[in-house]
């Protein structure tokens, strides 16, 4: 006897950015929806182990950082660090957003989330597994964004090693500060992580496998950035990671490096070399198309079936959560004309910040990119070492670099590192995608004395 449908017009496969966004602009047009997660509340990994607990702790770092520069007016010790009271700040914060969402959801009756796993049965029908038994429901519409998840290579040892999931979960693993850290992975999660540390006052040693760290982002971006961070970091580039092994209480690394074995020990480690896709069950039995990165979609964020919408890490095209957020909203748009592709995701202006202390931001084409496409660029320039706000703080490392298209003098790119990258690199990214000249950036008065006058004093340093 086949199990009876509840029907809905919407389903989503998640409950985070890629997620949320739809779910709550369809429930407003009238829409039933349905969102699914298996933690069974609002905002995916962002929330609950990425961006919202991460950057807690990075803006303590941020206090700590500048009680430091202004160690000469008397200021140096005034701040200790109580990383048992950060984590329960951290907590609080995350606390704090889940009974925010909590009030969202009461306020659309139309609109319900269910704590459970979510399969695919046919391509309208999806059944979840829930603590009370399984609910299957047959959908009008369906969006997957459930999102990614970390990944951890089969290297003997590693069930040794903590993830971001252990460090920024509520009421995480890690509750005590250690003295001495590893982490294995020089992307832009394990760097910042290893700058947080840092500037708790942990001694930091950073593999990274290539010969970059942050690898695949602009070279000139990220040799302006590392001179800048913690001197509490060491990085050890070229390391191939063989074995963790347990030592005491503590951990040893070992690793190749030039056909030497080498070797670090620390109290910690942290496994921090990327994330993967979470692809629900029953997705590839549809025939939907899944790439290395991915479920595979296009800008309307539609695969193989039209009313089946794919948003978010999924289809790891930019795995931000500020993209899955945009690109819900283009899936609701979508959704509400009749699965038609009437609104589109921009993939490639985004902008993406590293948020190290200091931090750096890119969007767009760098030089480095035009470069390697055999496309010109004209640079404008800024220095923060002239940024009277990066004076008055102390902090007048790095600066910015706008990149435009000779003749129109078109925005292609920019990048920023240094003081408020996280901040700027918005005025920057509007200008690329509106399709802004140097002479638009030039003739805007940005406030003084602030480090966004650096956009415009850049676009005027090319005449």
């Amino acid at each position: 006897m086949s199990m009876q449908s509840e029907t809905v017009d919407v389903l989503t496969i998640g409950a985070g950015g890629g997620a949320y966004p739809a779910a709550f602009r369809l429930a407003k047009a009238g829409l039933s929806v349905v969102m699914t997660d298996p933690k069974g509340v609002m905002s995916g990994n962002c929330l609950y182990e990425g961006c919202v607990p991460s950057k807690t702790l990075r803006e303590t770092g941020e206090v700590l950082e500048s009680q430091r520069r202004f160690a000469d007016l008397g200021l140096a010790g005034k701040v200790q660090v109580d990383y048992p009271r950060m984590v329960a700040h951290k907590d609080a914060i995350q606390g704090r957003r889940y009974a925010q969402h909590a009030q969202e959801l009461r306020n659309y009756p139309n609109l319900q989330l269910i704590s459970g796993n979510a399969r695919f049965i046919d391509p309208h029908t999806v059944a979840v597994a829930t603590g009370e038994g399984e609910r299957r429901f047959h959908c009008r519409h369906i969006i997957v964004a459930s999102g990614a998840d970390v990944f951890v290579p089969p290297i003997p040892g590693a069930e040794l090693c903590l993830t971001s999931h252990d460090l920024y979960k509520p009421d995480p693993t890690l509750k005590i500060l250690p003295g001495r850290m590893v982490v294995i992975g020089g992307g832009y999660i394990g760097l910042e992580t290893a700058s947080f540390f840092a500037a708790f006052g942990t001694r930091v040693v950073l593999l990274q496998k290539g010969p970059q760290i942050l690898s695949g982002m602009d070279p000139g971006m990220v040799a302006t950035l590392l001179p800048l961070l913690n001197s509490n970091i060491e990085m050890i580039l070229n390391a191939d990671v063989e074995r963790v092994e347990a030592m005491g209480s503590g951990r040893r690394v070992h690793y190749r490096q030039g056909g030497a074995e080498q070797q670090v020990e620390g109290d910690v480690v942290l496994m921090a070399v990327g994330r993967h896709p979470v692809i629900p069950a029953g997705t590839a039995e549809l025939g939907i198309d899944i790439g290395k990165h991915g479920i595979v979609v296009g800008p309307s964020l539609q695969t193989r079936f039209p009313h089946i919408y794919a948003a978010g890490d999924v289809n790891g095209q930019v795995p931000l959560f500020h993209a899955a957020v945009r690109q819900s909203l283009v899936a609701a748009h979508n959704i509400l004309g009749g699965d038609r592709a009437l609104d589109y995701t921009d993939f490639r202006n985004v902008p993406t910040t590293i948020f190290t202390l200091p931090g750096a931001a890119y969007i767009g084409m760098t030089a480095t990119q035009a470069a390697a496409q055999g496309v010109e660029v004209i640079t404008g320039t800024y220095d923060f070492r002239e940024d009277s706000r990066a004076q008055i703080l102390e902090a007048m490392g790095g600066g910015i670099r706008l990149f435009f298209a000779p003749g129109s003098l078109r925005l292609l790119g920019g990048w920023i590192v240094g003081i408020d990258a996280g901040h700027l690199i918005g005025e920057i990214g509007l200008a690329v995608a509106k399709g802004l000249t140097a002479y638009d950036l030039a003739a805007f008065a940005d406030q003084h004395p602030m480090s966004a006058e650096g956009i415009g004093k850049a676009a005027r340093s090319i005449f």
